[in-house]
């Protein structure tokens, strides 16, 4: 059969980044799993119980290129799941505030508003970049219990933000997505009576931010 390329992609990433798309995919190969190849997880593959491992280091133009490969006699094919905006149940609206700035908030079917950008931008460029970011960087955030100085959700993807879940001045649970570079990118736009509803709040956005589209008022 002439080679056929199913997914391929490139990107710039931190170590963390990089650190935690391995264990993903070390997770599922653990578990005998279907193993998505993209934080989208749009395309897995179903390895079998053995393969063939192949680990390469090389210079190339002045830089180091490591490749790891896996190789097997092909019985299932690599599959392209249906995971679109369609399956999201929040929209991101884009609108400018009464300071005449832009904003965007995520607003779940149900009416309510469960993520907002917590800042105003001076341009819409900025505050669509804003959220964009959200939307790469949302499903596979770490989770922080900022109460209790742990990390709370370790199955993610490659994502270079954190989810901070911490308790207010008020006595109010909430949480903030903070990119590495330190910027808060999103955040909850409300207190919540509870650690455990803050959580179930953080994991919609988790849910449904990827996938969501984006309307401008």
């Amino acid at each position: 059969m002439p080679e056929e390329t199913v997914h391929e992609s490139e990107e710039t990433r931190s170590r963390r980044g990089i650190s935690t798309f391995f264990r993903r995919i070390a997770r599922r190969l653990g578990r005998g799993e279907k193993v998505p190849v993209n934080d989208e997880q749009t395309v897995a593959f179903d390895p079998p119980t053995e393969a063939d491992l192949d680990v390469e280091i090389e210079r190339e133009d002045g830089e180091l290129v490591l490749e790891i490969g896996m190789a097997w006699e092909e019985e299932t094919e690599a599959e392209t799941v249906d995971t679109d905006a369609a399956e999201s149940k929040a929209t991101f609206q884009l609108y400018e505030d009464t300071a005449e700035e832009f904003r965007w908030r995520l607003r779940h079917d149900n009416g309510n508003i469960i993520a907002d950008s917590g800042q105003g931008y001076e341009s819409r460029q900025s505050a669509e970049q804003g959220l964009e970011s959200v939307k790469r960087n949302a499903a596979g955030g770490h989770v922080v219990d900022q109460s209790r100085d742990e990390t709370v959700d370790n199955e993610e993807g490659g994502s270079n933000a954190t989810f901070e879940i911490y308790q207010d001045s008020a006595e109010e649970w909430r949480w903030r997505l903070r990119h590495e570079n330190g910027n808060i990118i999103a955040d909850c736009g409300q207190g919540y009576s509870s650690k455990q509803k803050a959580k179930q709040g953080l994991r919609s956005v988790k849910i449904n931010s990827r996938g969501a589209a984006v309307e401008a008022e």
